[in-house]
């Protein structure tokens, strides 16, 4: 089938490179790495010979990340689709050998790639000549090796292979230990499979000789060796591969192509002729001969080239889904621009994406097709960055209450879930909260605390039943107070456990703020207009209280860290409720703290606060440094050299002033009266130790 690929091999250097600029969980950039696939080794050619050494006329490429092992090669393997197998097939051995590539053609690569998989392989009849050795080694064909990676044959060494391993003991192949650990343990039965002392590798007939040499150095002689010799080259490889970028259904963009058909030449349409649409279609399902649904759109099909006039066909098979996501970013940021893709200024000003939130199942397809395709799009001129989204976050589960699960026996009987005996025989019972109590870390039943229970918390489903109906929750507790609690239950990128009770001390939270700036309720229930703000001019203290709160909140939101951003936003209503008075200006700028968590109910206070324009359209309040100093310190105080205590003092206090306010403290003062005082020693912020004399009575 005729398909379309985008070469997103050609970025696979850029790809990997940039990773390290941005600011995402390490855990994604290294999927994408190994998704990437990036290695550096060498291909060597091995002659295919027959069983006497016969040259056979066909050479093998095959590509290894361990050239420096190339003496403990003792054979071959070939994937069942590689091109020369049937060339190399002797006639003894092809009905064992179709029959083999045959039931591999139905496995998928990840059941063919399976490591606890047993390995299957058959004999292919042929040869090939070690070129470091000059031995004579089988070639087999095996599953576990893919055409689609590197060149579809790797050289076998068991001896520093697993799977090679594993399947050399199996068909009897030779293992050859060619790399000795530094410090010279290994397990004789297993494949050593990191890096040593080269041993068992030298050649008087080729000429190499790398024994007592570190595999690093022997790794580059080997490929400088075969390079020199016309054996092979170095190569880097990669396990990513082409983007297959065709789609056989009807939903998708249709490619802006045309076929001629007299000579089947391929024609992009011309710019007045964008975009191209799908053609209405009354039956969209498959066509049951493997061409896509758009070939029944006959008339849509069938065109003319506008530049010759002679007749064409249309493209059928459509774009994936990818087409459209890999940057509507980029559209969210001119939405409205008919002439171009995004103006510059404007892609300029707001790009790159300062936070994406995402789930890490996005990692190694959305993720990285989009830095592909953002990457094109540099190349060409349109997007000013090399990345599209600076930072990464991968939010938490929130997962459904927990459930409590206890035990019982075949009598009926509770068994503690600790208990020694196997509670795989017991039957599991669910137990309401209401009936379970926590002792120390654990839960027990509340009418026998020595049957502890299992409690956990699963992610919601319907099969479980413990999917929470976010329309519920709006319904009886308000938009606000599910959205606020979202953000308390923890950090953003932590799983969390739901708890009903949770949101009703959010709610309640909520509830107070509202009666901090509206007043407490009228008898039958609603609330007076306006609000108990007063246009006074605010004392140090309020405006300490609200920019400490304005200096956490911000820094919070930048953190991502919203719950201990809410929480104080809740000391800030503490603090206020003990205020006399609510001055407008400082409840303004609350409100405008509390808009982005909760903003219907800001919206709301905002306009009873006598504003006409939508909170929206205002800047968000920022911390002065001058209200963020505390005024007063805790100086702890010693009696010669012993500390006694401490007081409250202003930062500026003198040491007169400090020891006079130590001298009248009520847990001090026992120790000062009736003493001579010798000398005092001040360390204005730090400390006051008074030395008393013990030889004179204070007159």
């Amino acid at each position: 089938m005729r398909q379309w690929m985008l070469r997103i091999t050609s970025y696979a250097d850029r790809l990997l490179e940039d990773l390290d600029d941005l600011d995402w969980p390490e855990s994604i950039k290294e999927m994408q790495r190994n998704w990437i696939g990036r290695s550096e080794g060498a291909e060597l050619e091995f002659c295919a010979v027959d069983q006497e050494g016969h040259d056979l006329g066909a050479k093998l490429t095959v590509y290894t990340t361990r050239p420096d092992t190339i003496f403990g090669a003792t054979y071959l393997v070939v994937a069942p689709e590689h091109v020369l197998l049937p060339s190399l097939t002797s006639e003894e051995q092809r009905a064992h050998v179709e029959e083999y590539t045959e039931v591999a053609a139905r496995k998928s690569e990840l059941e063919r790639t399976e490591l606890q998989k047993e390995k299957t392989g058959v004999f292919s009849g042929s040869y090939a000549k070690n070129p470091a050795t000059g031995e004579i080694i089988p070639i087999w064909v095996a599953d576990y090796v893919l055409a689609s990676y590197g060149t579809g044959a790797i050289m076998a060494v068991p001896a520093h292979d697993s799977r090679d391993h594993e399947f050399a003991l199996k068909y009897e192949l030779p293992i050859i230990k060619v790399v000795s650990p530094p410090n010279g343990n290994c397990d004789p039965e297993e494949a050593y499979a990191d890096d040593g002392i080269m041993i068992n590798s030298s050649s008087s007939s080729s000429g190499l000789n790398i024994n007592g040499m570190l595999s690093q150095d022997a790794a580059l002689e080997v490929t400088s060796w075969v390079e020199s010799n016309g054996f092979g080259k170095k190569k880097v490889n990669y396990k990513l591969r082409d983007w297959l970028f065709a789609r056989q259904r009807y939903w998708g963009e249709p490619f802006p192509v045309i076929y001629l058909d007299d000579t089947n030449e391929m024609v992009p349409l011309t710019e007045n002729q964008l975009p191209l649409t799908l053609p209405e279609l009354d039956d969209f399902t498959p066509t049951g001969t493997g061409e896509p649904p758009l070939t029944k759109a006959a008339d849509w099909v069938r065109t003319t080239d506008v530049l010759t006039g002679k007749p064409a066909r249309r493209e059928t098979s459509t774009m994936p889904q990818w087409a459209g996501s890999c940057w509507y970013y980029l559209r969210f940021m001119d939405p409205k621009n008919s002439s171009t893709l995004v103006d510059k200024a404007k892609e300029s000003y707001w790009g790159p994406v300062d936070i994406y939130v995402g789930g890490a199942e996005h990692s190694v397809l959305h993720l990285l097709y989009a830095r592909f395709w953002h990457k094109v799009l540099y190349d060409i001129g349109v997007v000013s960055t090399k990345e599209p989204f600076k930072c990464l976050i991968n939010q938490g589960l929130i997962l459904g209450e927990v459930e409590y699960t206890a035990y019982r026996d075949n009598e009926g009987k509770w068994v503690s879930a600790d208990s020694d005996s196997s509670l795989s025989d017991c039957i599991q019972e669910k137990v309401p909260a209401d009936k379970i109590t926590k002792v120390g870390d654990n839960y027990v039943l509340k009418d026998d605390p020595n049957i502890r229970l299992n409690a956990r918390a699963y992610k919601m489903s319907k099969s479980r039943g413990n999917v929470i109906n976010p329309d519920d929750v709006v319904s009886e507790y308000g938009a606000d107070s599910l959205r606020l609690y979202e953000m308390f239950m923890g950090p953003l990128r932590d799983s969390k456990t739901w708890s009903t009770g949770g949101i009703e001390g959010v709610h309640r939270f909520l509830g107070r703020t509202w009666r901090l700036v509206v007043g407490a309720p009228l008898p039958d229930g609603s609330y007076k207009d306006g609000t108990m703000v007063t246009d006074v001019e605010p004392t140090f203290e309020q405006l300490r209280v609200l920019h400490k709160c304005m200096a956490r909140v911000s820094e919070e939101i930048q953190e991502t860290r919203f719950n201990t951003a809410i929480s104080a936003m809740m000391e800030f209503v503490n603090a206020a409720y003990k205020w006399d008075t609510q001055p407008k200006s400082v409840i303004d700028s609350f409100v405008l703290l509390l808009s982005p968590f909760a903003p219907h109910l800001a919206e709301e206070l905002w306009f009873r606060l006598g504003h006409a324009q939508s909170l929206a359209h205002e800047q968000f309040p920022e911390a002065k440094n001058e209200y963020l100093k505390e005024s007063e310190i805790v100086l702890p105080v010693q009696i010669n050299g012993k500390t006694r205590g401490t007081i409250l003092v202003d930062k500026e206090c003198s040491e007169d002033d400090v020891f006079q306010i130590a001298a009248s403290d009520d847990r001090l003062s026992k120790y000062l009266d009736g003493k001579a005082i010798r000398k005092r020693i001040y360390v204005p912020g730090r400390i006051l130790n008074v030395i008393l004399d013990q030889q004179k009575a204070r007159t």
